[in-house]
């Protein structure tokens, strides 16, 4: 069943800057109360988003280690952890766990215990000695960390290109998770395609492409309507934050050249309950691809959130936390009482794949 979901999208004026100067010379940037670990680009005291400036002042690096030796991993920790299987927010392509800076907040208010996690490769982890960051390289780091810092099945939270890592992640590690949560899902590209055959000094080229301000800020264009010049241009220096890293144009050239992410093959092999959230507006990825996984993973339910684009946890928080929360809440009462009611709807078309799907592409306009 397909459901449709409204709210307003979060967000607050940013209040007033402060800068300190201490006795040890050391400058002190505060603004509501923020001070940044030192490992984040020093440009991080140019944003404005003071939900952002919160997120960025808890990233912590903890030590992973896996097949590639030891990495100082980037990733935002639960204030508190509890008994009850925790919630794990992966990330987008070539982002950062900064993209759960309104909606990680209110998961906690719930009283979920939530970790924002930064992908091999992206977000803010130290690369210094940068170990291969394939897809296999990804997967292997993530089981690393839920193994030494989680250790129980984990709600796994996959946006985009991260519903990708979430759907290779789950198949490969089964015991790891618990339900999953897709997000506008990247998961039908067949790679990069011929971007993988790239001679290196194209590819880096096209990396430095990647991290301008005019590229990023047409992205972000892309994913939310109406935004005012000032929230688009604050909103992509948070995007671009980790792109100033040392190391961020090679781990993404390793990326490029090892062909990323196909995994439509494992779609099938999905077997934990998923909820599926998609924006009406996609202006990305169309929606008829969400319908699309509906139909094939055998155990999801599909939401909609009207007048939103291709990142709900951003522009629609209060939305999303919501689902995630009834989602988690719905798992933990079936543990609790097996015959319950889950308090999440679920499909009622009982009919095959086929025809599902060509039910709901006759409702569907085509793509733009």
């Amino acid at each position: 069943m397909v459901t449709f979901l409204s709210a307003g999208a979060g967000g607050a004026p940013p209040p007033a800057l402060t800068n300190l100067k201490l006795s040890n010379s050391r400058r002190l940037t505060i603004w509501a109360g923020c001070d940044f670990p030192d490992f984040l680009p020093k440009q991080v005291e140019k944003i404005k988003d003071p939900n952002a400036r919160k997120l960025a002042s808890r990233i912590e690096r903890m030590p992973v280690y896996f097949s590639k030796g030891c990495v100082m991993s980037s990733c935002v920790k639960p204030k508190e952890q509890k008994e009850a299987n925790p919630v794990v927010l992966l990330h987008g392509f070539d982002s950062t766990c900064l993209e759960w800076r309104y909606t990680l907040p209110l998961l906690e208010e719930v009283g979920l215990e939530t970790w924002a996690v930064d992908i091999l490769g992206w977000g803010f982890s130290d690369l210094g000695r940068l170990p291969s960051c394939d897809v296999a390289s990804k997967r292997d780091h993530l089981y690393q960390l839920w193994s030494t810092y989680i250790k129980r099945p984990m709600v796994l939270v996959g946006p985009s290109l991260g519903s990708a890592v979430a759907i290779d992640f789950s198949v490969h590690y089964p015991e790891a998770v618990d339900r999953l949560v897709l997000i506008d899902a990247s998961v039908y590209a067949e790679g990069i395609g011929k971007l993988a055959t790239l001679p290196k000094a194209v590819a880096y080229a096209g990396v430095y492409l990647l991290k301008s301000i005019p590229l990023r800020l047409y992205a972000i264009s892309l994913a939310f309507n109406g935004l005012p010049l000032s929230t688009c241009i604050d909103w992509t220096n948070i995007g671009r934050l980790h792109c100033l890293l040392p190391w961020w144009e090679d781990a993404t050239v390793n990326f490029m050249i090892s062909g990323g992410y196909n995994v439509i093959d494992q779609i099938k092999h999905v077997k934990h309950k998923t909820l599926i959230i998609w924006g009406e507006d996609d202006q990305i990825i169309d929606y008829k691809l969400g319908v699309r996984l509906h139909c094939e993973l055998p155990n999801a339910t599909l939401r909609q959130i009207p007048k939103c684009g291709h990142i709900p946890h951003v522009q629609k928080p209060d939305v999303v936390s919501r689902l995630i929360t009834e989602f988690v809440q719905s798992g933990q009462s079936q543990r609790a009482k097996p015959d319950s009611v889950s308090a999440i709807s679920v499909p009622v078309i009982t009919s095959t794949c086929t025809s599902r799907y060509l039910a709901y592409s006759i409702c569907l306009p085509d793509s733009t």
